[in-house]
């Protein structure tokens, strides 16, 4: 299987870690020989509620029974999207009401960027320097790293950045912006967290030249940071909502949500403003429902909080400089990238599972399913405790 994997799939890197799944089940993923690997990704914060949630299952299954695919996105009224975006609506602030099912995060930026310019009719859009937002042509013209974005110009035009929590970069912001695009919480760039005050005055600052906010919450949202949305810790709303990853426990989804009044522009002038198969698909959407019922019903979002203290409690150590992030969105900053290295690949030879973050290379990623025990937490603690010891002898 594992020369089919490099013969016949895509690869995205050279050296891809190559772990062959027989099965994954709460917090652990199992290989083909039949070890258990403690999930301290949970799929690059995808997976909520851990590995095949009982009551993601039995909604997955109960729909594939009923119906699938039927028919493209916005046409037949199917119950799960329907059901799924009115439980949505009912949580987030009112101007937030309406929302568009796409199939993945960065479908779903480049949604939220049509929509800008649509209702603004400008073309300006402002992101922040060592933001990820995706990987779609749209996505990757918001990146500022030109490593990256070099072998696949011409990208979008009129794209500026500005320095996440800097102030002083916010006259940038004028009446030519369409959009000002902003992860809550920088992901890739090394779990920054907004501070200072600084998406009020970002949100200030759009108001004051008309310009609108777009708030990327495809990492940091579904309770990740002890909130539904992490926007919700900083007392500002965003005007367009971005989200993805863990909304559906590990399906392909994504969505983009803002006021029926903007949504209504992408009806016509021209006529399907934004299109695609395979969004809001019943099984996914039953899934993303079953999903957001049982964070909202159980104790799982404000228990990130609590788990988020015993992680900074139990890590630790001399390598370590410090841990960035909220919730059950962290991150350890190691002493160099060697460091950090060696600690993820030690790690799964041990049986956790670490991963790296895209820019920060001294990061360690820990973005464990929501559901993950204390016990669990525990047993991964030790592990990474026992490998840096391993170092420093």
């Amino acid at each position: 299987m594992k020369k089919d994997f490099f013969q016949y799939q895509a690869q995205t890197t050279p050296h891809p870690l190559a772990l062959e799944i027989s099965r994954a089940e709460g917090s652990y993923i199992y290989d083909t020989d039949g070890n258990a690997h403690l999930d301290f990704v949970a799929g690059v914060s995808a997976c909520s509620l851990g590995h095949c949630h009982p009551a993601v299952v039995s909604a997955v299954e109960e729909q594939a029974r009923t119906y699938m695919h039927v028919m493209v996105y916005g046409e037949y009224v199917q119950a799960p999207a329907v059901e799924y975006s009115r439980e949505l609506a009912s949580l987030l602030p009112p101007p937030l009401e309406t929302t568009y099912l796409v199939n993945s995060g960065t479908e779903a930026i480049e949604g939220a960027l049509k929509l800008a310019r649509r209702v603004t009719g400008r073309s300006e859009i402002i992101a922040a320097r060592n933001a990820y937002h995706g990987n779609t042509m749209g996505s990757l013209s918001l990146m500022d790293y030109e490593e990256r974005k070099a072998p696949f110009r011409p990208l979008l035009p009129d794209i500026r950045h500005i320095e996440f929590n800097k102030k002083e970069d916010l006259d940038r912001i004028t009446s030519g912006t369409a959009a000002v695009i902003l992860e809550t919480i920088q992901g890739g760039a090394g779990f920054i967290q907004p501070k200072n005050g600084y998406l009020k005055a970002v949100r200030d600052r759009c108001d004051e030249v008309g310009a609108l906010l777009i708030l990327d919450e495809i990492q940091p949202g579904f309770g990740r940071t002890g909130a539904l949305f992490a926007f919700e810790h900083f007392g500002i709303e965003p005007d367009i909502l971005v989200m993805g990853k863990g909304m559906a426990s590990g399906l392909p989804i994504g969505a983009f949500t803002a006021s029926r009044e903007m949504m209504a522009t992408l009806r016509e002038k021209p006529m399907l403003g934004h299109i695609t198969t395979f969004g809001g698909n019943p099984v996914i959407a039953a899934a993303a429902l079953a999903t957001l019922r049982e964070l909202t019903s159980s104790r799982l979002i404000q228990a990130t909080l609590e788990k988020e203290a015993y992680f900074r409690k139990r890590l630790k150590h001399p390598l370590i400089k410090e841990i960035r992030g909220r919730g059950l969105m962290l991150c350890l900053m190691m002493k160099s990238s060697e460091i950090a290295n060696e600690l993820v690949l030690s790690c799964a030879r041990k049986g956790l599972v670490l991963f790296w973050l895209l820019f920060e290379k001294n990061a360690v990623r820990i973005t464990p399913p929501l559901t993950i025990s204390e016990a669990e937490i525990e047993k991964g603690c030790s592990i990474i405790l026992e490998v840096l010891e391993g170092m420093t002898e």
